[in-house]
């Protein structure tokens, strides 16, 4: 299992979370969010092991800006959580890996993704919020069920130590990784070093 650590903005935590080796390490660049990295230096992503992707957050952002970001940071990937159509995403493909985040809640309709099957490399399934994640809740994953595709996906929103077990039972074929944020941070943009190492020993036992 995949595991991605999002909103990071402090460059020695950031440091510190890329001392536990995860997959994906996620910066948002959505300047409404708490975790927005404002001017976060270049060269404290230039620093991180190669192994580490690093994945750029944003919200109906224009690609012009993306793509700026993309080479000023060095972006391996971006996550988008707006309403980005399947061809805006098909643009980015060129350049970096694309996640397309989608808020979940028990009337989603899961057949709107088909649309972007061909266009991304993965899905993000978040809580459905009106403020584009970040609520530290989870949404009912037995709904997946109703997941057809065989786009992988990663789920987010409101995981935590209680409930990381729970997660390593979901048994959908396409079930790629998480994504950690809220509930594991001492606040917006810090992450709690111990509980993070607790949660990669549970999902990589």
């Amino acid at each position: 299992m995949k595991i991605k650590v999002c909103g990071m903005k402090d460059p020695e935590n950031i440091k510190e979370v890329a001392g536990l080796s995860p997959d994906y390490m996620g910066f948002i660049c959505y300047d409404l969010s708490p975790r927005y990295v404002a001017a976060l230096p270049p060269a404290v992503l230039e620093a991180l092991p190669q192994s580490v992707y690093r994945t750029a957050v944003f919200v109906n952002e224009d690609a012009g800006k993306i793509n700026l970001l993309v080479k000023e940071y060095g972006f391996n990937a971006v996550q988008l959580h707006g309403g980005e159509s399947p061809e805006f995403c098909q643009a980015l493909r060129s350049k970096v890996t694309v996640f397309k985040a989608f808020g979940i809640d028990d009337a989603f309709k899961f057949d709107q993704l088909n649309a972007y099957a061909g266009y991304v490399d993965y899905l993000m399934f978040d809580t459905k919020t009106e403020v584009h994640g970040g609520s530290g809740k989870a949404f009912n994953w037995d709904t997946l069920n109703n997941y057809k595709l065989d786009i992988p996906f990663f789920i987010c929103g409101g995981l935590s130590l209680d409930n990381l077990q729970k997660v390593k039972q979901i048994k959908h074929p396409a079930f790629y990784g998480v994504d950690l944020n809220s509930r594991f941070e001492t606040e917006p943009g810090m992450k709690d070093i111990t509980k993070l190492r607790e949660a990669f020993k549970i999902l990589r036992d």
